[in-house]
């Protein structure tokens, strides 16, 4: 009777038929070899109970193990040369091998404590308990698992692993953004502290005119005088401390008592207008501006160009001592500045090409031209515009003398046949409302004069208020002579509206918001009221207790104004920066 062999590797049904012997064991592909299970191999065939490690220690013989292993195999001892670690393990003892293993680790687990049972490959990982979220306990990784080494801790999912990363992150971004957050607070702190001692650098670009009061400014303006042989001007009497840093000149004291005219460099049409400036002989901002420019032109006529020398850079520099010496005689207004900037720019612009005769011609046509466009037709422009304003019976208020709202209430009342009615408004002691009462007298328009302490009474009648200005500031602010900015504030309070006539040229980059860090001081004597013959504060000077101020402009601020008319039309106080820049881009 044939007997059927049994696979390699395994025992006779019930272990009593044994396999063919074999003297060593079948060698596996190089592909396929096969690791270790553990350093303590189990029993196969055993049930979870009989499971326990057998630590690998001296090998016995078979003899022996047939005798101690009978029980393990249906009472039996397996037969001589054969013993339980020769045969190979097949699949399925394998797979009963790794269930025992993690009977018994999950049995350890239960003794030590409660803890969520390990998840099974292919399922959804549990959420840990606190006490495990609290204390992690990490299995030992499995040998012949698909992963390992790679299973996450027990207790905690890949998702909570994740979370926890993106935690950690946030938590260091955040301490970053706090550090830049410091930093930066700690330069905004520091900055004001760095910046305390630019005030010095400032105050040493102001001008000379504002800077009476430092003895280092002063020197520096002498030495610059000197070179340029132009003389320091004095000043005079004893000034309210308020505006000390300003120059305060008298008219019975004139620059030229110190100039040694025969050796000076100064042209005789400057001494002259310096004279006129001082004296108070011409005034307003366009009077002085249009003497200024046509005694610009005669020194042009009368120029020569040096030998060696190129007319575009020496005739600036011999414009200079010029300009400081009218300076000295009376500080010069934002529409000077303006024109005199203009020119500068117009002769650094001359080429080199051009004969002396033909730079001189141009340069005349250039001023011509700026006094045509800028003053004249400028003044006819806004004459039109503020036409529109008036209306017949209408009652409006003007202050001081200005020629440009003087021609522009004559026009309209001349070559438009408006009817309206003036008040002129007027104040010590210049008194320059009698000479805008005179020519609007001489045109036929109905005038009504009172001087500007008045001003209460008179204006629940006016319907509107017409003014002039030195010059437009930067911020918007209106700078006019003095009394102004009174006027504008008692007539907001009574809802007129104030309109303002002001051409462009006069618009200044100059920032001010009072009359105290940049005005004139005009002579003190002035304010001496004679009576019969007699001067009530004669010898003022001489009284230690008594200071007098005669201030020439004030600055009224752009909420009180309500419009502006200005060559290029009716805009805002708000609209002046737009004009300066387009200015600048056009030059």
């Amino acid at each position: 009777m044939a007997e059927r062999a049994a696979p390699d590797g395994e025992c006779g049904a019930g272990g009593r038929t044994p396999g063919p012997r074999r003297s060593a064991p079948t060698q596996l592909p190089p592909t396929a070899s096969p690791r270790p299970l553990s350093r303590f191999p189990l029993v196969p065939g055993a049930g979870p109970e009989a499971a326990a490690p057998v630590p690998v220690g001296p090998q016995v013989s078979c003899a022996e193990d047939q005798r101690g292993a009978g029980g393990l195999h249906g009472g039996r001892g397996l037969p001589d040369g054969l013993c339980p670690q020769d045969p190979e393990l097949s699949r399925e003892e394998k797979l009963q091998l790794r269930k025992e293993k993690k009977q018994q680790k999950k049995k350890k687990r239960s003794e030590k404590g409660p803890a969520a049972e390990p998840p099974e490959l292919g399922t959804d990982f549990p959420l840990p308990s606190p006490a495990v979220a609290a204390h992690p306990t990490f299995p030992p990784a499995l040998a012949d698992g698909p992963n390992d080494g790679k299973r996450p801790p027990a207790g905690k999912s890949k998702a909570e692993l994740r979370a926890e990363r993106r935690a950690k992150q946030e938590a260091e971004r955040a301490q970053k953004q706090a550090k830049k957050a410091e930093l930066s607070q700690a330069a905004t702190v520091a900055k004001p502290r760095l910046t305390s001692t630019e005030p010095q650098s400032v105050v040493k670009r102001l001008p000379e005119h504002i800077q009476v009061d430092d003895p280092a400014a002063q020197r520096k303006l002498a030495k610059k005088l000197e070179r340029q042989q132009v003389p320091l001007r004095q000043d005079y009497g004893t000034k309210v401390n308020l505006f000390s840093h300003l120059h305060q000149y008298s008219r019975k004291k004139p620059l030229t008592q110190q100039m040694s005219i025969p050796s000076t460099v100064i042209h005789p049409a400057v001494v002259r207008l310096g004279l006129q400036y001082s004296q108070g002989i011409i005034n307003g901002s366009n009077a002085r501006c249009i003497a200024l420019l046509e005694v610009f032109k005669q020194l042009i006529r009368d120029y020569s160009t040096p030998p060696n020398e190129e007319l575009s850079r020496d005739l600036v520099a011999k414009l200079k001592p010029h300009i400081s010496f009218l300076n000295q005689c009376r500080p010069l207004s934002a529409s000077m500045g303006n024109a005199i900037k203009f020119l500068k720019k117009e002769i650094s612009c001359l080429p080199d090409t051009l004969r002396e005769e033909e730079a001189k011609e141009k340069l005349q046509n250039t001023i011509d031209k700026y006094l045509r466009e800028k003053i004249l037709l400028a003044a006819e422009a806004i004459s039109r515009s503020a036409f529109e304003k008036i209306n017949d019976n209408d009652v409006i208020l003007v202050y001081g003398c200005s020629s440009l709202v003087n021609r522009t209430l004559c026009d309209a009342h001349v070559k438009k046949g408006r009817a309206f009615r003036v008040i002129v408004v007027d104040s010590r002691p210049r008194l320059e409302g009698r000479e805008t009462l005179r020519r609007l007298v001489r045109k036929g328009i109905h005038c009504t004069y009172v001087m500007i302490n008045a001003i209460s009474y008179v204006l629940p009648e006016v319907s509107k208020v017409l003014l002039g200005a030195h010059a437009l500031l930067a911020n918007g602010s209106v700078m006019s002579r003095v009394g102004t900015s009174q006027i504008a504030l008692v007539s907001k309070a009574y809802n007129v509206p104030i309109l303002v006539c002001c051409e462009t040229y006069k618009f200044c980059e100059r920032v001010q918001t009072d009359s105290f860090v940049s005005n004139e001081l005009d002579d003190p004597d002035d304010l001496i009221v004679l009576r019969k013959g007699q001067a009530q504060l004669g010898g003022w000077a001489e009284n230690k207790s008594l200071r007098l101020l005669n201030l020439v402009y004030d600055v009224t601020p752009p909420d009180l104004v309500d419009l502006v008319i200005t060559d290029l039309g009716m805009i805002p106080c708000t609209s002046v920066p737009v004009v300066l820049r387009v200015k600048n881009v056009d030059q």
